[in-house]
């Protein structure tokens, strides 16, 4: 009965392995414990540097040329949670399931460098575990599914310290973990070149689509008025059967069902959410900051989070508003005008914003103004949506190859001969 228990939360996770392939816990073949080492420093105790979130959440490796946090610990934090080479280190909590459990590969130690707070350190016992493939596994897709079904909490979900051994990994012999390590270190190795140079061609993409703009405007003049005296707030409301809209920094006001990247749930009950009209300007008041608003081409509903402004004349044309108010040169006053003791926390509120002044032209040459922009961006902005295509379909092989090998779904070894 147990050994059937096995074998079906074995095939449940991993799929069918490999003939000398087997599958076993996490704490089968290492240790694995979350830090308490919090971002303090204490007076009288020893200082350290903290390897942190986001270090491990935005990296696959630890070096040495990260920039970590100085702080403080007992000696009895250094000595248990020092990390050490051969260590993968994941993200053991957050606010969604889908960023725990994110590893990074310790490739750097030092006497002074610890595991920081909402951390885990999962060493592995070499006998037993080849330490990168051990990463590779805890990069793997049905590691991922399982973090994401033990995952507790309900504003904060988290790995329990209970769960954390628990997880199920596949486990080949010794020497086929090697070479399972070895082929996916340089198969995405290849892969984030490539993608590197997607996203060089999206930094000049970008770039050029705002010398356009401001090419383009600069060359518009015009009296010059606060947008105070051009919109004003709308706090209508109770309109639960209108369609979802979201604002994106590169898109501007679209039905929020229209992208399968926005994770932010729907509630069930939206009537606070605030009606949007054709023609308004709708800000995030979180994301100002980085050009997270935009005017409206749809009727719906955005998050009583928002600010929706309404246009009070009809001097200023919706295009030409939608372009300049979106313009390098005020996304500079929006972080300006921002408040808060840091970006996460920054606001920009009607109050501030409406004091902001753009340069109101003659409608005639608003509107050749916005067509010239649409016509030169339209071009860029179809680039722009090639090489996300590309960046996304390279990801998704990325993560897909990781999958195949650490489950034997391919063989390593042919593969990498046939390449």
């Amino acid at each position: 009965m147990a050994q059937n228990a096995v074998a079906e939360r074995v095939h449940k996770w991993l799929g069918e392995l490999p003939s000398g392939w087997r599958g076993a816990r996490l704490l089968e073949v290492s240790d694995a414990w979350t830090s308490n080492v919090d971002k303090h420093t204490v007076e009288g105790q020893p200082p350290v540097r903290l390897c942190n979130y986001v270090d491990v959440y935005q990296n696959d490796s630890i070096v040495d040329s990260l920039d970590f946090m100085v702080a403080t610990a007992t000696r009895e934090q250094i000595k248990r949670f020092r990390v050490r080479v051969g260590d993968t280190l994941i993200t053991k909590d957050s606010e969604t399931a889908d960023d725990i459990g994110i590893p990074a590969f310790v490739e750097y130690e030092a006497k002074d460098l610890i595991c920081g707070y909402h951390l885990a350190i999962v060493r592995p016992d070499r006998r037993k575990a080849v330490p990168k493939f051990l990463y590779w596994v805890l990069r793997s897709e049905p590691i991922a599914r399982q973090w994401g079904v033990t995952a507790a909490g309900v504003t904060r979900v988290g790995i329990r310290s209970t769960d954390l051994n628990k997880v199920t990994i596949p486990l080949p012999p010794l020497d086929e973990q090697s070479a399972v390590a070895g082929f996916l270190d340089y198969e995405t190795a290849q892969i984030d070149a490539l993608v590197a140079k997607q996203e060089e061609l999206l930094t000049l993409l970008a770039e050029r689509r705002r010398s356009v703009l401001d090419r383009v405007l600069s060359e518009v003049g015009g009296e010059r008025r606060r947008l105070r005296w051009l919109y004003r707030s709308s706090s209508v409301a109770n309109k639960p059967n209108e369609e979802v809209l979201s604002v994106y920094r590169d898109h501007g006001v679209i039905p929020k069902a229209s992208r399968s990247d926005n994770f932010n749930k729907t509630p069930e009950n939206v009537d606070r959410y605030l009606l949007v009209r054709p023609h308004d300007l709708v800000v995030n008041k979180m994301k100002a900051w980085q050009g997270s608003l935009g005017v409206s081409a749809h009727r719906g509903i955005v998050s009583g989070d928002y600010e929706v402004l309404r246009p009070t004349t009809l001097d200023l044309d919706p295009d030409f508003a939608h372009f300049i108010l979106r313009s390098p040169e005020l996304i500079l006053e929006y972080r300006v005008r921002s408040r808060g003791i840091r970006p996460s926390q920054w606001r920009l509120y009607w109050q501030d914003l409406a004091d902001i002044s753009v340069a109101v032209p003659p409608l005639a040459e608003q509107r050749s103004a916005a067509s010239r922009i649409k016509t030169e961006t339209d071009a860029i902005d179809s680039l722009i949506a090639q090489a996300r295509e590309h960046i996304a379909f390279a990801k998704e092989r990325r993560s897909a190859l990781i999958t195949a090998a650490v489950t034997g779904q391919i063989d390593v070894r042919t593969a990498w001969t046939a390449g």
